[in-house]
């Protein structure tokens, strides 16, 4: 995929999850074949840039990869001025967020409660893409809700605004993360616009990823909630784009060993305290396939100390390298489709 003058490695890209792709996950991604992975959403309110949260976000030191900042708001000169902000600090490319869901970002008329005013979409567009010398590309959903999905339109707008790639959830948002993604709009929306689109949604497989490519005609996808422990998705996605299977499994203490380096980049990049609660939900994600993982997981949230947690998780990995033949996978044990 090209996204103005940037080559993507693949077509694979780790969608912006808030409080879930900062730096150690986005690289981890990346390690494994995400060819574009987006920072955590940033608000475009210039009261809160300076906020320990917000410059975590956008802490891209030592990271490879094509810098993606993803802002959010609603106010076009905000939006245009932090595009400008977040590009003087190193940001390579500015995303929108008009697909996120979630109530505290609608309720500020941010998101995809956007997609309620199409006359403000196109100003935003417009504003920030006219603030920047770099790419801008927007990520956003069907419609508010099944009676306005208004997909093509935005994605008309998009275009004649000059935004450089689209990024499309197959979901409306009063679907939340509820029911199943649908992708006949972006099939739809791949016929009418030329710019280079993601589809996302539903993606829990590489097989289901490469039937719903086929489907749409999208020029990738955006792996989301998939991604979460299980980073390695990516490499599997890769090798069946370019085979038509499945690689060798990575072996028990391949994935032992991935876990925990992941664990403790993220009490180098928090610090001890931050560390120790941002590691337990993706401890959580790891384990929850294994027949003693919530039991595990129950106990490991009992712990605030960091060399606590990490002895913990190495014991019990230790454990798995010992008792597994294979590490568990839905989309390879089950053939998820």
């Amino acid at each position: 995929m090209q996204i103005g003058s940037y080559q993507l490695d693949a077509p694979f890209a780790l969608a912006p999850m808030a409080g879930i792709t900062d730096k150690p996950f986005r690289q981890l991604c990346r390690d494994f074949g995400a060819g574009w992975a987006v920072s955590e959403m940033l608000t475009s309110d210039p009261s809160l840039q300076q906020t320990r949260k917000t410059l975590q976000r956008a802490d891209f030191a030592g990271e490879s990869g094509v810098r993606v900042v993803q802002i959010a708001g609603n106010n076009p000169q905000q939006m245009a001025a932090s595009a400008r902000y977040n590009v003087a600090r190193g940001a390579q490319i500015i995303d929108i967020n008009m697909g996120c869901p979630a109530k505290k970002v609608c309720n500020q008329l941010a998101g995809s409660a956007l997609l309620q005013n199409e006359r403000l979409v196109a100003e935003i567009l417009h504003a920030v893409v006219d603030a920047v010398a770099v790419p801008v590309t927007l990520k956003t959903r069907l419609g508010w809700d099944d009676d306005h999905c208004n997909l093509l339109t935005i994605g008309s707008i998009a275009q004649e605004a000059g935004i450089a790639a689209i990024a499309v959830h197959g979901r409306t948002r009063t679907q939340m993360y509820h029911g199943l993604a649908r992708y006949e709009l972006i099939t739809q929306l791949r016929r009418q616009i030329d710019i280079p689109l993601w589809v996302n949604g539903d993606l829990t497989s590489p097989q289901k990823a490469f039937s719903i490519t086929q489907q749409t005609g999208a020029d990738g996808v955006m792996i989301g909630r998939a991604a979460q422990g299980q980073p390695w998705l990516f490499r599997d996605l890769q090798y069946y784009y370019e085979h038509g299977c499945l690689p060798a499994r990575l072996s028990v203490a391949e994935h032992a060993n991935i876990i925990s380096q992941h664990i403790r980049s993220i009490h180098e990049f928090y610090g001890a305290y931050l560390g120790v609660r941002i590691g337990r939900k993706h401890i959580g994600w790891y384990v929850a396939g294994l027949v003693d993982g919530q039991d595990f997981r129950r106990k490991i949230n009992c712990i605030d100390d960091s060399c606590t947690q990490l002895q913990m998780i190495d014991v019990f990995l230790s454990q798995q390298i010992a008792q597994l033949a294979v590490w568990p996978c839905a989309y390879r044990d089950n053939m998820q489709m």
